[in-house]
């Protein structure tokens, strides 16, 4: 799928045709600077990586310093490979911007949800808890409660809700709608949600 990295700057709304108040997220879209193009005969493949958001050359190492010299550019932090652009659509070294997508574009968006560090069960997964605080009970209203194996299978399945590690995901939000095109600013506003937090990094696909 053709499509270009960027940053989620924050939310908004608009008023659509019947004057009701629409939930958007604005996302930076670009401008991303063609790297390399990985060929069939080369590299077994097709496909156009993109480099976007400048960084220190003390922060690069010389391998990416070379990299990103051949393709006459500045150091870049982040870089993703996309397989929908055709053979001699794009050159190396070229610039792709907001323009790429228009107004009433359908769009796919990929971003990193917010790590929530390590939780319990009824944050994790909605647990209610073991309930009142009758016949004696103590500290139980966050707990797990029973796990549910007895003699036998006599250990934990695999699979069973506990507490852990939670968020930082890759998520994907599907099908999401462009109301607005700013290309001068390389802006993009769709209609709901986007994962992640403000200045995170998304991938943004049609």
């Amino acid at each position: 799928m053709q499509g270009l990295i960027g940053k989620k700057i924050g939310m908004t709304s608009l008023f659509d045709e019947n004057g009701r108040s629409v939930p958007c997220t604005v996302l930076q879209a670009g401008p991303c600077v063609v790297t390399q193009i990985k060929t069939r005969e080369k590299d077994g493949y097709f496909a156009v990586q993109l480099a976007f958001d400048d960084k220190k050359e003390k922060h690069t190492t010389k391998a990416e310093l070379g990299h990103f010299k051949k393709a006459n550019t500045s150091p870049k932090r982040k870089l993703v490979e996309f397989t929908g652009f055709e053979e001699g659509q794009v050159r190396e070294g070229e610039v792709l911007t907001a323009e790429l997508f228009r107004p009433d574009n359908w769009v796919d968006v990929r971003g990193w949800s917010k790590g929530r560090g390590f939780q319990g069960v009824v944050k994790r997964h909605k647990f209610g808890g073991v309930g009142g605080q009758t016949h004696g009970q103590h500290n139980r209203l966050r707990a797990p409660g029973s796990l549910g194996a007895s003699s036998f299978p006599s250990r934990v399945l695999p699979g069973m809700r506990m507490a852990g590690r939670m968020g930082g995901n890759k998520v994907m939000a599907m099908s999401m709608r462009v109301l607005k095109l700013m290309p001068e600013n390389n802006i993009l506003i769709v209609k709901g949600p986007v994962p992640g937090p403000k200045g995170g990094y998304v991938i943004i696909t049609k």
